[in-house]
């Protein structure tokens, strides 16, 4: 305690300051011009460092951690671009809470989300795989070889949670509209007055064109498209990143048959306990979620400028020349 206690002695609130919004900087901004990916707790220090803060590698991680900033921990996210974001999203949202357009939907109405996992990879390891034993994790061999690709189509059912699907050489308008039909086909859906169809902005059902050519061949279906850059908003995600790590990873396949097999059998076996997934998720959540993000850009744009004011008067010379 006594080294934390002289740390904060020794730098001043405005130095730590800076130290943590040097954490949060991206190496790639115009200020940095570094050729990383991202900082190390070193890294960081030496920026420190540059504009004339002496902290130790120390201090300066205990300081990163009594915030939980963690500048060398990086993780994938989607950011919401739509403009229209909350005007696509509510009524899909209504959907799955069995609202349209505020009336509660009927016994013979469903709500079917679809996708497509493209690129599936059959690979077969060069070594067989060792099962897990105690102390050691189970291992699957590095090297691979490659027996081609397929395509797997699925569609959730929101109040069932059966999924229905089928694998394809290659993703397209006719083989999901060959996969519609198969799931359309099924006896629960044979007297449906009308099935909302949620798709993503895919080639294989753009926007422009899907919902006509679908409406034509299949009249009670309505294809209802999510926003740009939120799939986090289609249900079918969720059973796609089930079969990821539970039927797919690792990968060990000798063909794109077993490949298949393995897709189809998975579907079925998931089917014989599917339950609907508990969506809580609300329009008035993605509002407050839309405000909360709003305001970190300003409050982004904020720390930046008194970055780069701080970093200015950090580096301005003592006694500046005298006209």
């Amino acid at each position: 305690m006594r080294r934390v206690r002289d740390a904060r002695r020794l730098f001043p609130p405005e130095e730590q300051v800076v130290v943590k919004a040097l954490a949060c900087e991206r190496p790639t901004d115009a200020s940095t011009r570094r050729p990383l990916s991202r900082f190390s707790v070193d890294d960081v220090c030496r920026r420190a460092w540059e504009l004339g803060i002496p902290m130790s590698y120390s201090t300066l991680w205990r300081l990163l951690h009594r915030d939980a900033l963690r500048p060398w921990l990086q993780e994938q996210w989607l950011f919401p671009r739509d403009p229209r974001l909350l005007e696509k999203a509510t009524p899909i949202l209504g959907l799955y809470h069995r609202k349209w357009e505020g009336q509660p939907l009927g016994p013979r109405e469903y709500v079917l989300c679809a996708d497509e996992m493209t690129g599936l990879q059959a690979l077969s390891r060069i070594h067989p795989s060792l099962a897990p034993a105690p102390g050691r994790a189970g291992r699957y061999e590095f090297e691979y070889e490659r027996h081609g690709t397929l395509c797997y189509l699925a569609f959730l059912d929101v109040f069932s949670g059966q999924v229905s699907g089928q694998t394809s050489p290659k993703s397209g308008i006719e083989p999901f509209e060959q996969a519609l039909a198969q799931v359309l086909a099924q006896r629960r859906y044979a007297d449906a007055e009308r099935i909302f169809l949620i798709v993503d902005n895919g080639s294989s059902h753009h926007p422009s064109t899907s919902p006509a050519r679908i409406r034509r061949q299949f009249p009670q279906v309505q294809v209802i498209h999510l926003p740009v850059h939120s799939s986090w908003l289609n249900q079918i995600e969720i059973y796609f990143s089930i079969v990821q790590r539970k039927a797919l990873t690792p990968a060990d396949f000798e063909s794109v048959d077993a490949l298949e097999q393995r897709l189809l059998w998975f579907q079925w076996d998931y089917n014989q306990r599917a339950e609907p997934f508990r969506w809580n998720y609300t329009r008035d959540d993605l509002e407050r979620y839309l405000e909360r993000l709003e305001q970190k850009k300003g409050a982004w744009a904020e720390a930046q400028a008194a970055l780069q004011t701080r970093q200015q008067a950090l580096l301005a010379p003592a006694n500046p020349p005298m006209n």
